[in-house]
């Protein structure tokens, strides 16, 4: 049978409304954000529509994407994150924008009411996995509280037609707590972003304080407890000449700055765009001692720029 498709059907079949729940966004700084970050540009380049539903930010768009805020207050344990209440004009938006798929990112607080809303409107839900809270809690005193948060990641996961984690080590631990229709998320890096070109000496000076002569150890991700990098003061000892910078920021900083003190540690703050390629690319070794790691983009970054690095083989790092 032959179909007589008009202009205007066939841009409908290959244009899809997105909505996407997430509980970090921009202004903030890490993995997470970085990954949705290139999804959303990449759909919105090949026609799809998206809204963002996120904690608000002051951002009201993004690369073409609109970014939805909702009002929210700080996590105690980590004030930088904000933690988003679910209200009825989320169910409002979603009615007018009419999405064919709901994707909700790490279903917390926020990601819980995109499943409520999709479930009600028989909305097809897919949903991923990047941050390995069970994990975390032994680092906040909460490791009693690790079952309990596996049955919620369960029950809240069960509820997608699609589960997404970002390595082959998250899709097995997933699988062996329960959660179903579980596959894999590519990995990936932006190699045009992040190369050795970037190399340059001018940022070896700012690194390392003035010794560029020095070895540079470099570290770049959220300065938080679940990071352990605490565990880098004996390599810095240990190593003679030795300078380390920490490229990012973050609720643990103030109890860093008291284990680093005496020793040749830069905090920087943080870097994007060129000046953080050009940290990568002008490092001597990337050091990484987080297991808790969904998939560690920040070491496929540093791999991209010609930056060898040593990492804790584990979580999502191995695989």
């Amino acid at each position: 049978m032959c179909h007589d498709f008009s202009p205007i059907s066939v841009i409908e079949i290959l244009m899809r409304r997105i909505a996407l729940f997430t509980e970090t966004f921009v202004p903030k700084v890490d993995g997470i954000v970085t990954r949705l970050k290139y999804t959303v540009e990449y759909l919105v380049r090949l026609g799809d529509e998206v809204v963002v539903f996120a904690p608000d930010g002051g951002v009201k768009e993004y690369k073409g994407a609109e970014v939805y805020g909702i009002s929210g207050f700080p996590l105690p344990l980590y004030p930088e994150l904000k933690l988003a209440v679910p209200h009825p004009g989320i169910g409002a938006k979603l009615e007018e924008f009419r999405p064919h798929i709901v994707h909700i990112v790490n279903p917390a607080v926020l990601g819980l009411g995109g499943l409520f809303f999709a479930k009600a409107m028989k909305l097809p839900l897919i949903a991923s996995y990047h941050t390995h809270l069970p994990k975390y809690l032994q680092h906040y005193g909460l490791g009693f509280l690790e079952g309990a948060m596996w049955e919620l990641i369960k029950t809240a996961h069960n509820n997608a037609a699609l589960n997404l984690c970002t390595s082959t080590a998250m899709v097995q631990e997933l699988k062996s707590h329960g959660v179903e229709v579980v596959d894999l998320w590519q990995r990936g890096v932006d190699t045009e972003q992040f190369h050795p070109r970037f190399r340059s000496a001018a940022m070896r000076e700012r690194l390392t304080q003035g010794h560029p002569h020095d070895r540079l150890l470099l570290y770049v991700g959220r300065l938080s407890a679940e990071k352990e990098i605490q565990r880098i003061w004996e390599v810095l000892q240990a190593i003679p000449q030795t300078r380390l910078a920490l490229v990012g920021d973050g609720p643990y900083r103030s109890e860093l700055e008291q284990i680093f003190a005496g020793t040749n540690t830069h905090f920087v703050g943080y870097l994007q765009g060129d000046d953080l390629a050009s940290a990568f690319a002008s490092s001597d070794v990337f050091l990484f001692p987080s297991r808790t790691e969904t998939l560690g983009l920040v070491l496929l970054e540093a791999m991209a720029a010609g930056c060898p690095v040593v990492a804790a083989r584990a979580g999502g790092f191995p695989t």
